[in-house]
């Protein structure tokens, strides 16, 4: 028993080091992509604003890639955990009501279709076999989930071992009122399908076809007050004509500044609103990014042209 458990202490602990490694990896990995790209580009511009931005910039988006998508593998993990407990209950309860000990009716009710929840199941059940109370290996593994909605259910079942109740009717009415609540999660994320549809049309076509016309706007008039003579000094009139400071090519690193921040609030608004977490938005965020920035840049081709032509 103690070689099981010194076994399982050493493979949490891998797991722990094998994701600072790829942490660390990706880190390396971002720094010297930032610096390559960061030396060709200073290379052919000579900017050398730019390459800085680059050489910093890069590394963060990629420690940020690794964040995010590493904190949402981990959500999707509680989650399927979450949907498979009521069954896990369930299957408890019955074990109970045949005269099987908790802690044995726990280890029986393990199912390989409850994956990643029976490897905890597994671990609570040997704690509890090498000494442990079941007060604190339940506890245990609720906090190794690391889910809410799991960690109230488990306090419940001991409450309900503490009062010496029916803890198999506990069990069936927790694991009815768990599926009852995801049921009614799921109608209220379809109730809002309309607000999802209405955020992600304004985000990626809205913005980014209002953003292509301001820009195309400003070169047009750019170009059309750099011809226009300058005004008599003594001539007051109520209004008067004077050139752009601003240049066309600022304008458009703003707007498209712009379009991906609006895009990543936009992406987190949408998870929230449908799943009820931030993070869910994130699978979003690429299809939003690529359809808006398409979006801009062919409605600025088309309007440039068609401006071009009809001012010649």
């Amino acid at each position: 028993m103690r070689n099981t458990i010194k076994k399982l202490g050493t493979k949490a602990t891998e797991e722990k080091k094998s994701e600072k490694q790829k942490r660390k990896w990706m880190i390396i990995i971002g720094i010297l992509v930032g610096l390559i790209a960061s030396s060709t580009f200073l290379l052919v511009t000579k900017k050398v604003t730019i390459s800085v931005i680059i050489v910093f910039g890069i590394p963060i988006l990629t420690y940020a890639f690794f964040y995010f998508t590493n904190n949402l593998k981990k959500y999707r993990r509680v989650k399927k955990m979450e949907e498979v407990f009521p069954d896990f209950l369930q299957l408890m309860s019955s074990n109970l009501r045949a005269g099987i000990t908790i802690d044995r009716s726990m280890l029986l009710s393990v199912r390989e279709e409850f994956d990643p929840l029976d490897k905890e199941i597994q671990k609570a059940g040997r704690e509890i076999a090498t000494g442990k109370s079941m007060e604190t290996s339940l506890l245990n593994m609720g906090e190794r989930i690391g889910s809410e909605k799991i960690q109230k259910t488990i306090l419940l079942i001991i409450s309900g071992m503490r009062a010496g109740g029916n803890l198999a009717t506990l069990l069936d009415q927790t694991a009815t009122n768990l599926r009852e609540s995801d049921f009614i999660e799921k109608k209220a994320a379809s109730s809002v399908l309309m607000y999802v549809i209405f955020i992600f049309i304004a985000v990626s076509a809205g913005a980014p076809a209002l953003f292509a016309l301001s820009t195309v706007l400003v070169e047009i008039l750019t170009t059309l007050l750099a011809g226009i003579p300058a005004m008599d000094s003594s001539v007051s009139l109520p209004f008067t004509l004077s050139t752009i400071s601003i240049s066309v090519n600022f304008i458009i690193y703003f707007a498209l500044t712009f379009i991906v921040v609006i895009d990543i609030l936009a992406s987190l608004v949408l998870g929230l609103v449908s799943k009820g977490e931030e993070r869910e938005g994130i699978k979003y965020l690429p299809a939003i990014l690529i359809i808006s920035l398409v979006i801009f840049f062919a409605i600025r081709f088309f309007l440039s042209g068609f401006m071009q032509s009809f001012f010649q």
